[in-house]
């Protein structure tokens, strides 16, 4: 194999690469990437056995072939060449190395045999339809912060995709929960997804897919009872989904929660910010003293000290006092992309419902603390 590309091409290609594979493994192939190349330019793909991410990017062959190197080292090289450099990759089978050569700097690199690189096993996809890559973005950045990180709730340590039925009907949604939060996002069906099986898609893998949705582009997207793809035209990205049933999230979603607190978003997140300065880290919880049209946050930690802050907000019901975790409040608020935040509440032991003012497509929930 040899061949030469630019160094920004190379490097965008070889960094997606590269955050796939373990650091730590015992099977040496799983840290090296796959570069194949032929007449059509060069393909690299890198796996960890759960996910494999190939991309493709021009390049001048002057012989095809193919070759694993190790994906951080091939990475960290790249990525200290200078701007603008052409990289001129060439391997030596017999030897076992690879030359990776950009101006006068040249590096002599260990390979593994292209036939030692595993797999995925393909898979029958039921489901192929296509999606705006900001309508998966908005999905997924929105529900992401509420995956749980709790080993033994496995199933919890995803994004469950799924069909549902919404106000308007049909809905494409995403939700995750850790049992202390829950995000529920939906968006437009698109045309191909009705029946789609309900997966849950892992941590890393929604990780791995937000750097396709940078692009404003079309993903194309596959789905079976044991995988899901994402493919745009350069990179494609396959990953098992997380096998387990996802709970019944319904059941936590407060439906006559009728105390109605309307927020500026903004202005919310800075004054928990700064009150929870003196929390404890422990549990940060911050206590809020509602009554007509004003809020009064609070915390009060004896060994560190109290803080308090009152905010003008719409708020018309009985008078109530709640406790929150202030990280869950803050991670939540900084979702809203509209200016105001509504809470629905109930009681101070009941979850809180968190809209964006009369918008369903986007909720949260949040459990209560005792303060």
């Amino acid at each position: 194999m040899k061949i030469s590309i630019e160094r920004s091409v190379l490097l965008k290609a070889v960094a997606q690469a590269q955050s796939v594979v373990e650091r730590r493994n015992t099977i040496p192939i799983l840290s090296n990437v796959l570069i194949e190349a032929d007449a059509n330019g060069v393909i690299l793909r890198a796996t960890d056995l759960d996910i494999e991410v190939l991309d493709r990017a021009p390049a001048g062959v002057d012989r095809p072939g193919s070759t694993t190197v190790n994906a951080v080292t091939l990475h960290d090289i790249v990525r200290k060449l200078p701007e603008g450099a052409l990289v001129n990759l060439s391997d030596d089978p017999a030897a076992g190395r690879l030359t990776v050569q950009a101006g006068r700097s040249t590096f002599s690199l260990a390979t593994l045999p292209r036939e030692d690189f595993p797999q995925m096993a393909s898979s029958e996809y039921a489901i192929n339809f296509a999606a705006p890559s900001a309508e998966l973005r908005r999905l997924f950045d929105k529900a992401k912060f509420a995956i749980s990180t709790e080993e033994t709730r496995y199933y919890l340590n995803g994004v469950y995709l799924h069909v549902a039925q919404g106000e308007g009907g049909e809905v494409l949604r995403c939700v995750a929960t850790d049992g202390h939060r829950l995000a529920r996002i939906d968006a437009a069906l698109p045309e191909g997804a009705r029946g789609m099986p309900g997966v849950i898609i892992p941590r890393k893998t929604v990780g791995e897919l937000r750097k396709l949705l940078d692009d404003d582009t079309t993903i194309a997207v596959s789905v079976s009872e044991t995988k899901v793809r994402f493919a745009t035209p350069t990179i494609t990205l396959v990953s098992k989904v997380i096998d387990g049933t996802f709970p019944d999230y319904s059941r936590v979603i407060p439906t006559a929660n009728a105390r109605r607190l309307e927020v500026d978003a903004g202005e919310f997140a800075r004054a928990v910010d700064r009150v929870a300065t003196v929390s404890s880290e422990r549990s940060r919880a911050v206590k809020l003293s509602l009554e007509d049209d004003r809020l009064v946050l609070t915390v009060n930690a004896p060994e560190s000290g109290a803080a308090e802050e009152e905010l003008g907000v719409a708020y018309a019901a009985d008078p109530l006092e709640i406790g929150f975790n202030a990280k869950y409040l803050l991670e939540i608020a900084g979702q809203i992309d509209r200016e105001n935040a509504v809470f629905m509440l109930n009681g101070p032991g009941d979850p809180a419902l968190i809209r964006e003012g009369s918008d369903m497509s986007a909720v949260y929930v949040v459990m209560p603390m005792r303060v």
